[in-house]
């Protein structure tokens, strides 16, 4: 009995020492890194959206808030995000046999400089593209409200992505 109770405890002390870290958001954060931050994204496209740098700067901010234990700070984060808005553009997408637009496609482009504090390799500054399509008969001020938000969040995800997933 007393074996028992030794070997129940000796199970029981090492399933306590054993952690593993489970997360569904996809993220894969050093445990070193504790903080991060988001500097306001400029939007210096030839074309510009007045809600897009806030709507874009927001998105990212409440990506990481919400989706990793990082704490946010307003710079030098250990986790840090800066960049610009590069492009913003209405083109044609789809054109019927009688050479008129069906549908017009809203693309945008970020530049985003990601700094890794803890792990120099991870860090990179390069350029995301998301693109949503509306119907032509449409104005893009007539969408631009409902379409903005869509293609920020696959710009995000897209980030999100290439800053906290070793994969």
């Amino acid at each position: 009995m007393k074996r028992l109770l030794i070997l129940c405890c000796a199970a029981l002390s090492l399933l306590t020492a054993c952690t593993v870290k489970y997360s569904l958001s996809g993220a894969s954060i050093p445990p070193d890194a504790k903080t991060f931050s988001v500097a306001y994204f400029p939007n210096n496209a030839p074309m510009v959206a007045p809600i897009l740098s806030a709507t874009m700067t927001d998105e990212l901010t409440q990506r990481f808030a919400s989706r990793t234990n990082l704490v946010q700070v307003e710079e030098g984060g250990d986790f840090a995000f800066e960049g610009e808005i590069v492009g913003y553009s209405s083109t044609t997408s789809s054109v019927s046999s009688g050479d008129y637009a069906l549908q017009n496609r809203l693309s945008i482009t970020v530049k985003v400089k990601f700094t890794n504090a803890i792990d120099d390799k991870m860090s990179f500054n390069k350029n995301f593209s998301a693109y949503a399509d509306y119907d032509s008969t449409k104005l893009l001020n007539e969408v631009e409200s409902e379409l903005i938000p869509q293609i920020v969040e696959q710009l995000v995800t897209d980030i999100f992505q290439a800053a906290a997933s070793n994969w």
